[in-house]
């Protein structure tokens, strides 16, 4: 329940709080006088998007701030599962817009997304607009009012998440269909490209000991030529190795009477050592250069057919062509095996669409009952508010399982016995739309038990007797812990409520500004009065309004 509303620099308002209580409340004031920037306050507090205009010109940022109740209302689970701290007494839901545009949401000063708070907010406050009055002619609202009847949210949530699977499952077998089809167009080629790739059996390391051996053929000569020079110069008597051992045979023969050659001694045999090592490897590897042109002939071939591959299939090395070849087995694989898939995929869409239609046609059986209860009670209540042969049916047509079921209804209406009934839209006028409206919503507050519902100008296109029957109907609706709140132009209406408030505009230095306050008794009378004769309030009026009061 709404306990209580402050508003700060919002359209023409500068600074607002205001207390509601329990049962139902009126709200009054002359056209203009900002009524609808209260409802439109809510209306961001219950999740609606927000606009930088709606700023009062000269302030950096509004800020609307609601306190609800909740302590009869079984909303703790909603507050668990978004780990936001839960005060049943006094929740507060706060929205601040500065003048980018940009908005922040709150709960219980935890930050939230919009799309949260607008959760919370469907859960504690409805509120019907004159331009709910035109979503009575929508398919998706009337449908939507039904399964609010049928009161079964958790199997239509259940149904929804079966036909989101259903639909998921459709788009796969398209999406296989459409791959077979484009596969097999090029089947023929991708054989060719998996075949030249496969015949050619390529190793991953292979190109860089390829083009090794290539170098070393293509300077055979010259390397041979090298290792015998080098070999030669190190096994001549004139130098060499055998220089270098008489050299160190020489060093020896004197070290002992000068020992400071005995150093130099060891490094020369080491040396010795070192050059002859390097002697038998250049040995061994003149064994090895052995120049062989079909050997060439044959690396060269290799090594064009691997950079004509590389060229043909715009890769840098062996291992992507590798890659590429087993995507292309891949590919042919997927071809391969498409019937066998496309199958597969068929066969689980037809069994998720066999429960996707189950489950619509439980939604369906529900519905239907919902829909002679709701036949029933807007018959009765239609006539408690002058329309006493109202005839209101609820039109059933199969369709095609969709998000909500596989149900098209319409809402059918006349408001005389022997009229053939139609489209609600297209034969109500303004006052029966408004009396429609309201009975329906009486019967979903009762059902669905919201904590608080506001109208405004519900009463349009009513007045006298039937405007007294709707605001017994709201008074009712306001009973049980609940709370409702009509805006209204009608005396007989703003005298049910319990609490009345006025809404005025004010001319100050600084500019117009709206405010709002709840009237006194006294005060109250001269509201009535001067709905009921006008700017001149006659004491024929006073009386009038007191008789209506007394009602209370």
């Amino acid at each position: 329940m709404l306990n209580r509303l402050y508003i700060k620099n919002y359209t023409l308002i500068e600074e607002l709080t205001i207390d509601f209580r329990q049962g139902f409340s009126v709200i009054t004031g002359e056209t203009g006088a900002g009524k609808s920037i209260i409802l439109g306050a809510l209306a961001l507090i219950a999740g609606q998007r927000a606009d930088a205009r709606q700023i009062k010109p000269g302030a950096d940022k509004c800020t609307i701030e609601a306190h609800f109740d909740l302590s009869r209302y079984r909303l703790k689970p909603f507050f668990d599962t978004h780990d936001i701290e839960y005060d049943e007494a006094d929740c507060i839901l706060r929205r601040e817009v500065v003048a980018s545009g940009k908005s922040r949401a709150f709960i219980n000063d935890t930050p939230v997304q919009l799309t949260l708070m607008r959760q919370l907010g469907e859960q504690l406050i409805d509120i019907h607009s004159q331009h709910e009055n035109q979503l009575l002619n929508q398919e998706n609202y009337q449908l939507g009012i039904l399964d609010r009847f049928a009161d079964h949210h958790a199997q239509l949530e259940e149904y929804r998440a079966s036909f989101a699977t259903y639909h998921e499952a459709k788009e796969t077998v398209r999406n296989i269909k459409r791959e077979i089809e484009e596969s097999r167009k090029e089947e023929d080629f991708l054989r060719f490209q998996f075949n030249e790739l496969n015949d050619a059996k390529l190793q991953a390391d292979e190109q860089a000991q390829l083009e090794e051996e290539n170098r070393i053929m293509g300077h055979a000569e010259e390397i041979q030529e090298a290792l015998n020079d080098a070999d030669a110069r190190l096994s001549t008597e004139e130098g060499g190795l055998d220089s270098l051992k008489q050299a160190i045979r020489s060093i020896r023969r004197v070290s002992s009477y000068y020992p400071k050659l005995e150093e130099l001694s060891s490094r020369m045999d080491g040396l010795y050592i070192d050059l002859k090592d390097i002697a038998y490897e250049l040995d061994a590897e003149k064994s090895q250069i052995d120049y062989d042109p079909e050997r060439q002939k044959e690396v060269e071939e290799r090594l064009d057919l691997i950079y004509r591959l590389q060229q043909k299939y715009r890769a840098t090395s062996i291992a992507e062509l590798l890659q590429t070849q087993q995507e292309i087995e891949e590919k042919l694989v997927s071809i391969d095996t498409g019937d066998e898939r496309l199958q597969q995929a068929t066969e689980s869409c037809r069994r998720l669409e066999e429960q996707c239609r189950n489950m619509a046609a439980r939604l369906t059986a529900d519905r239907t009952r919902a829909a002679k209860e709701v036949e029933a009670k807007m018959k009765k209540m239609l006539a408690v508010l002058g329309i006493p042969n109202a005839q209101f049916d609820i039109a059933f047509q199969a369709k095609e399982p969709g998000a909500d079921g596989a149900d098209h209804v319409e809402f059918l209406f006349s408001a005389n016995r022997n009229m053939p009934l139609s489209p609600i839209s297209q034969v109500a006028s303004g006052g029966e739309i408004a009396r429609v409206m309201l009975s329906l919503k009486a019967m979903i507050g009762k059902v669905i038990q919201l904590p608080t519902i506001i109208f405004d100008e519900i009463d349009t296109g009513v007045s006298g007797k039937i405007a007294e029957k709707m605001a017994q109907i709201m008074q009712e609706m306001g009973t049980g812990h609940r709370q409702v709140i009509s805006i209204t132009h009608l005396p007989q209406i703003a005298a049910m409520g319990s609490v009345h408030y006025k809404v005025m505009k004010k001319d100050t230095a600084q500019g117009t500004v709206s405010q709002m306050s709840r009237l006194s008794e006294e005060e109250r009378v001269n509201e009535i009065a001067q709905m009921l004769s006008g700017s001149e309030v006659t004491k024929a009026a006073i009386d009038n309004a007191k008789e209506l009061l007394k009602q209370v």
